[in-house]
């Protein structure tokens, strides 16, 4: 036994991941409708510098090529979305065959790569006809994606044995519809967004088991975000913050999944500073909880960084210790997305599924951290943060393994530099360069080193 190296597990599965809007392109093309993000990319001042993800990547035209990229890397599996208005046009009703035959001929091309497919069935990009309907604030959204699911695994239910219904229900309620950041970018309306948040619940609930039913023998999870909260200072006020920063980020989402309902702390908190009245909760009708809290085969967990919670008040009253906490400021610690490089926030959140929740399995299906290296005169990328980045992430999640959750897998975020959502093209996660003008691709040392520790199945202590 060799005591320098970090060995993993028996058949753990690496990966990388990416979605459809941030890497496909062809946004009006072979019958494709229109998505939520098309409208709010196109509507200026929504994204920075006026980026569009119209081209992105490219990737409809030059997905053989990255399944090419995948294998030099060699990875075991690959996580993808499905565009659901490139399936469903209209969200609903008529099938578009050019939608089917694409993600039909991905899924066979990753198959003969020896590639798992994992796949996401939303990944924020609902169709702008729904949204014309009342979006994920309606009922009859979540009706519309069990017919989208029934569609997508009654195809591909044969070859993909790995289904992920949602990525990130926190981010696409809080951020799409509550604060405007994303698509919809609606507003100040906590109403639609606990609207929101129940529908993209009760989906997957209702969701789960045509999955299995149309797809014999496979898994089904969903993908959280989950960040590692912890308070400023000692202070009341401060762990008061963190105590709500966490409910309605992370146990809004996890409890009813668990069976838990509801966290009646958060509801009283948004009640109580008068963003919802108690008549505003009329969205959960008879069965949708135990719909919900349908038992999963595993949790998929997207993790980047910790939040630190700082209460904007402190009570006269509060006469605890004020000690703020202050992280290290320099580009070593932080990522140019101005989150905190902290590999033990993976360590406690993974413990914290494991111990607190009891997930049954638990993928790390996003990890990465976001930094510019380009190429240099001799055309290498030495993207060394991101190495170390990751290097200090999969020790973290090894020392997880040996506490004993039961880890199954990692799926570095990203495959693709690619459209970042409201950053647009200002913000490089992926361990493959993309130069969006010409679309060359090319490796980025992390990939190098991410092929190792896949050759491996384990790194250097040190």
């Amino acid at each position: 036994m060799n005591n320098n190296k970090i060995s993993f597990p028996e058949n753990f599965l690496w990966g990388a991941a990416t979605a459809s809007y941030q890497i496909e392109g062809a946004w009006n093309e072979d019958g494709k409708g229109l998505s939520i993000w098309d409208t709010y990319s196109h509507t200026p001042g929504n994204v920075k510098d006026g980026d569009t993800g119209d081209v992105a990547c490219d990737y409809y035209h030059r997905w053989p090529e990255d399944i090419r990229l995948m294998s030099e890397i060699g990875l075991g599996a690959y996580r993808f979305s499905v565009s659901w208005p490139r399936l469903l046009p209209e969200g609903r009703g008529a099938v578009n065959p050019a939608g089917l035959d694409f993600y039909d001929q991905l899924v066979d091309g990753l198959l003969a790569a020896g590639i798992t497919p994992f796949v996401t069935l939303y990944h924020w990009d609902l169709p702008q006809a729904l949204q014309a309907e009342g979006g994920w604030a309606a009922r009859s959204t979540a009706e519309a994606f069990v017919e989208y699911a029934d569609v997508l695994s009654r195809h591909l239910g044969d070859r993909v044995k790995n289904w992920i219904t949602h990525n990130e229900p926190a981010v696409a309620v809080i951020v799409g519809n509550l604060m405007g950041h994303h698509a919809p970018g609606i507003r100040d309306d906590m109403p639609t967004a606990l609207h929101v948040g129940h529908h993209l619940l009760l989906s997957h609930g209702w969701a789960v088991p045509v999955l299995r039913h149309n797809s014999p023998g496979s898994e089904v999870g969903i993908a959280l975000n989950m960040s590692h909260s912890v308070p400023a200072s000692p202070s009341q006020a401060d762990l008061q913050a963190s105590r709500k920063e966490d409910g309605f980020w992370t146990r809004w989402y996890l409890d009813p999944l668990f069976g838990r309902g509801y966290p009646a702390d958060v509801l009283a908190d948004i009640i109580q500073a008068g963003q919802v009245k108690e008549s505003d909760i009329d969205y959960v009708q008879g069965g949708d909880l135990q719909a919900i809290a349908v038992p999963l085969d595993f949790i998929g967990l997207n993790h980047y960084t910790r939040q630190v919670a700082r209460s904007q008040e402190i009570p006269e009253e509060d006469n605890s210790p004020r000690t703020v906490f202050q992280p290290e400021e320099d580009d070593v610690h932080w990522t140019e997305m101005g989150w905190e490089v902290y590999p033990d926030g993976l360590y406690h959140v993974l413990g914290r599924l494991h111990f607190e929740y009891q997930a049954p399995k638990i993928y790390i299906t996003e990890n990465g951290c976001s930094f510019s290296d380009g190429p240099d005169g001799s055309g290498r990328i030495a993207d060394q943060r991101r190495t170390d980045y990751l290097r200090g992430y999969l020790k973290a999640a090894h020392r997880a393994i040996q506490a004993g959750v039961p880890l199954a897998g990692y799926f570095v975020w990203s495959l693709l530099d690619n459209f970042e959502w409201g950053h647009g093209y200002s913000q490089r996660f992926g361990i493959i360069w993309v130069d969006f003008q010409s679309q060359e691709r090319k490796r980025k040392d992390s990939s190098f080193f991410y092929s190792r520790v896949i050759a491996e199945n384990g790194l250097a202590s040190e």
